[in-house]
């Protein structure tokens, strides 16, 4: 029972933490990883350890699954070049950079076991920084590109990490002689073949999970079956010795790219409840590492030693990012013709900011913990990998607001979207109306009329888009779109109060009162989706 409500209140006192951020506006993870340190030293607090498995499998696949689901495909697919730079070529860097540095630095580890610590320490955690940039208005490209680094970059660190630990060990063992290219080629035949055992799985599920969700006709079945998605995704691609990870990020792409097929409940059910599941999960990640403290201090004994080595690996881990971001920017425009004339050079500042999105997390942990005991130097790995993620946390989450706001790095293309927005409203309007006028060509009077109400709603719906292309509400007063959204949440409110007083009353039952309020929340969401 202690354990249980160890938990309970670990997750209760995280979300209460996210709450307060989130009303005054402050970065939540960082927060929440103090608080969790802080905890992790109060007497009666118990050790909450981190099972490898179970972290990735209950926390890390859906949050994967759910990034991609929101992700464009498009996006990530016109911005592949640089998103593939940075989820399988920084990775892959990253971990040979801290891997020599901690080779350097720490003499309990082989130089195998010190690549294992680059593959743990590689991917970065984009959560808080999406949040910030998000907040802050950062490019919508830039957002693509940290998004799909995101999406990949954990797989690819997670099959390095299991390349280098079979070298580790194969090493340790004597399997292996690290002076031949043996374990090398068997290295990259293990990578090849999980990265494409693991996006075939996806794509094959993805597929089959859509063709069985348009033939449910069930909106809260397609939700249920959307849910075990992630998990089902992942334990068939481990089986098969490919990238769970990978394959989770792919079926995600597939489904959120075809969600617009399927029926609109089953859309608005599905994505309430990963917002919802996302923000528990994301809560209880960065409270979670806090508490590992004194873990990690108990596994490692003395720390004094390391603690130069955590700084140097560190830094090693920040410096490898902003040494690989601003070659790989601006060189293949240099070099490539087609390169240059498709994307133009981006001003020094974008670079800069994507180079000091550096944060670690729970992927992180959760591969250090699962570093095998042959592997020399565990104790030593365990705690570095922590030292890297609670640095990099406190250093890249409390200075990223500052560096974007000083560097001056905002979208400017919002009046462009907006007019784009604009006039696909129009072009699906005059698509709606073409076809009301075929259905009613030969109605009688009473369906005319109907039209006729029809088209002017579709019409003011579309032109609200419009008006934001205009002066301010300040400037021109209140438009057309605003005033009839705001008068017509005043009438559902006024709705609202008389059913609960006729349900109070006895004139209607509570299940007839749910199926009014239904409506009138479907209809408000409505009112609510078109102002933001």
């Amino acid at each position: 029972m202690h354990t249980e409500l160890t938990l309970l209140a670990l997750v209760v006192g995280a979300i209460a933490i996210t709450w307060v951020c989130r009303r005054f506006d402050v970065s939540a993870p960082l927060v929440l990883v103090v608080a969790g340190i802080g905890a992790s030293f109060l007497p009666g607090v118990g050790t909450i350890g981190i099972d490898p498995p179970v972290v990735l499998l209950v926390v890390l696949v859906p949050l994967l699954y759910s990034a991609a689901l929101g992700s464009s495909y498009h996006g990530i697919r016109a911005n592949r070049r640089p998103i593939g730079l940075l989820a399988v070529g920084l990775v892959a860097f990253t971990a040979l950079v801290v891997g020599l540095a901690a080779w350097w630095t720490v003499p309990e580890l082989t130089l195998a076991a010190a690549l294992v610590l680059g593959a743990v320490v590689a991917p970065p955690d984009a959560v808080s920084a999406l949040a910030v940039g998000r907040r802050l208005g950062l490019p919508r490209r830039t957002m693509t590109i940290l998004g799909g680094e995101s999406l990949v970059n954990d797989a690819t660190a997670l099959t390095l990490f299991q390349v280098f630990v079979a070298v580790a060990i194969g090493a340790q063992l004597g399997a292996w002689d690290l002076s031949t290219g043996v374990p090398l080629f068997d290295a990259t035949e293990m990578f090849v073949v999980a990265a494409a055992g693991g996006t075939a799985i996806g794509l094959a599920a993805g597929w089959l999970v859509h063709w069985v969700r348009r033939r449910l006709d069930d909106p809260t079945i397609e939700a249920a079956v959307g849910l075990i998605v992630p998990f089902g995704v992942y334990i068939a691609a481990e089986e098969a010795h490919a990238s769970g990870v990978l394959a989770v990020v792919v079926a995600g792409l597939y489904l959120g790219h075809h969600a617009g097929e399927g029926g609109y409940a089953s859309r608005l059910q599905e994505a309430a409840v990963w917002r919802a599941s996302d923000t528990v999960l994301e809560s209880v990640v960065f409270a979670l590492i806090g508490l590992q403290l004194t873990t990690v201090l108990a596994e490692v004994g003395e720390v004094g030693p390391l603690l130069v080595a955590g700084v140097a690996v560190t830094l090693a881990a920040v410096l490898a990012r902003i040494v690989w971001v601003f070659p790989t920017t601006y060189l293949p425009r240099v070099l490539f013709r087609g390169i240059r004339e498709r994307e133009p050079h981006p001003r020094w500042q974008l670079p800069a900011v994507v180079s000091w999105v550096g944060m670690r997390g729970v992927v992180t942990l959760a591969a250090a913990f699962a570093v095998p005991p042959e592997v020399p130097g565990r104790d030593q790995i365990l705690f570095l990998a922590f030292f890297v993620t609670v640095t990099t946390l406190l250093l890249h989450g409390l200075t990223l607001p500052w560096v974007i706001r000083r560097l001056g790095v905002r979208e400017s293309g919002g009046q462009a979207e907006v007019l784009a927005e604009a006039q696909a409203q129009h072009d699906a309007l005059q698509a709606s109306i073409s076809r009301l006028d075929e259905l009613t060509e030969d109605a009688n009077t009473t369906v005319r009329h109907t039209a006729e109400k029809l088209r002017r709603f579709s019409q003011l719906n579309a032109n609200s888009v419009w008006e934001q292309l205009g002066r301010s509400d300040s400037e021109a007063g209140e438009g057309p779109g605003a005033a009839y959204r705001r008068l017509r949440r005043e009438m559902i409110d006024a709705e609202r109060a008389a059913f609960v007083e006729q349900r109070d009353a006895g004139d209607i039952d509570d299940e007839i009162l749910r199926r009014v309020l239904r409506r009138r929340d479907f209809e408000e969401a409505m009112l609510d989706r078109d102002e933001s």
